[in-house]
């Protein structure tokens, strides 16, 4: 019984050596591919009324297609113009009340940020420590943010960089997928997949989504003059939201521009996970997994914290305290009709925190356990 199996597996398998070859030689083949399988994942998600599901669903299509041997990567241009376009739909989320709210409120975020912080730090340390992960992985693969900040460090200091891309890429996807989740049971009526589009308005539509993408192409390209971390949404977003606050601007952003630039997100992260990655993590992916869940429950502790001593809505609370990328977070939180504007300070001010003051934690741990 097990020699037709047996010769089955013979005949299938040149088949499937002769299709990875041919998707390794042409790029055009394996975006056709990613295309095909993104397009129903994300019909599928958007239909089960899941948050995000035109990021989700490229992000699943991604992985599979990066760890079944697609050697595409997403282009850094598109890439980069869908932050700023996503920069520009948090800038309408935040009203001048935002910096009212943070001189209010300055020392609840400045605290939870720097106990995030802080106790990813520690988290980090004792994993390195207690030898869960070789040399000093676990410092730079659990730091909550500035993924590729932490992968160049983590090869300057001789970590493993591919167990960190696999960290932090994992966590990006389990934390966009959680809180995709959570956002979707929370809320008992059904939600839009993807943050709705602005409404078309009466007069002067045209000049309005003109504006708004003059605002994302000349913050995006003053934060790489001014090499700003993160700077792609960071700027694009502050510019928006001050001019907008003025009354100078109204930021519109069309619906099929919002879907390409999450495709995009999403692609950049699911393509990530390579074969290699993949299977050089294989020994020690339980302890992967049990690093990143310990950083999402420190998180949802804080936001539990955040609960009952501020009386923030759990759903606001968790994302804003999650570990996600910000982009993927903006995206829930409008979806779910969270409180936009608290989830954005915290994810922010903790994101610009972890990029100045991360590295230089994790240095002076690395050194210390050397």
């Amino acid at each position: 019984m097990e020699a037709p199996s047996s010769d089955v597996s013979a005949m299938t398998e040149p088949i499937n050596a002769c299709l990875r070859s041919r998707l390794k030689r042409s790029p055009l083949a394996q975006w056709t591919i990613l295309v095909a399988i993104s397009l129903p994942l994300a019909a599928l998600l958007e239909s089960m009324g899941l948050p995000a599901a035109l990021l989700i669903g490229p992000m699943i299509a991604g992985i599979l297609v990066g760890s079944n041997g697609g050697t595409i990567r997403a282009p850094r241009l598109p890439v980069f113009a869908a932050q700023t376009i996503v920069g520009c739909l948090v800038a309408r989320a935040i009203t001048g009340d935002i910096v009212l709210r943070f001189l209010k409120d300055w020392p609840l975020f400045l605290g939870v940020i720097l106990c995030i912080v802080a106790a990813s730090t520690a988290l980090g340390w004792l994993l390195t420590r207690w030898r869960v992960l070789p040399g000093t992985t676990a410092v730079w693969g659990v730091a909550p943010g500035g993924a590729s900040v932490m992968m160049l460090m983590a090869g300057a200091f001789g970590a493993d960089a591919r167990l960190v891309a696999l960290m932090q890429y994992l966590r990006v996807v389990l934390v966009a997928a959680v809180a995709s989740a959570v956002a979707r049971q929370w809320l008992a009526d059904p939600i839009a997949s993807a943050v709705p589009s602005t409404p078309a308005l009466p007069a002067h539509y045209g000049w309005h989504v003109a504006f708004t993408l003059m605002i994302a192409g000349l913050g995006g390209a003053l934060g790489i003059g001014l090499k700003i971390l993160a700077g792609g949404l960071l700027v694009p977003m502050t510019i928006g939201a001050a001019l907008e606050a003025l009354g100078l601007v109204t930021i519109t952003l069309p619906q099929w521009l919002l879907a390409m630039g999450y495709a995009f997100l999403g692609w950049s992260v699911g393509l990530g996970f390579t074969r290699d990655i993949l299977i050089h993590a294989s020994r020690v992916l339980p302890q992967i997994l049990l690093s990143i869940c310990a950083v999402i429950g420190i998180c949802a502790l804080f936001a539990f914290i955040l609960v009952k001593a501020a009386g923030i809505d759990p759903m606001t609370a968790y994302l804003a305290t999650c570990p996600g990328g910000v982009d993927s977070v903006a995206i829930i939180g409008a979806s779910s009709h969270a409180d936009l504007s608290f989830i954005m300070t915290l994810q922010t001010l903790r994101l610009l925190i972890v990029l100045l003051a991360g590295p230089a934690l994790a240095r002076f741990i690395a050194r210390r356990l050397q």
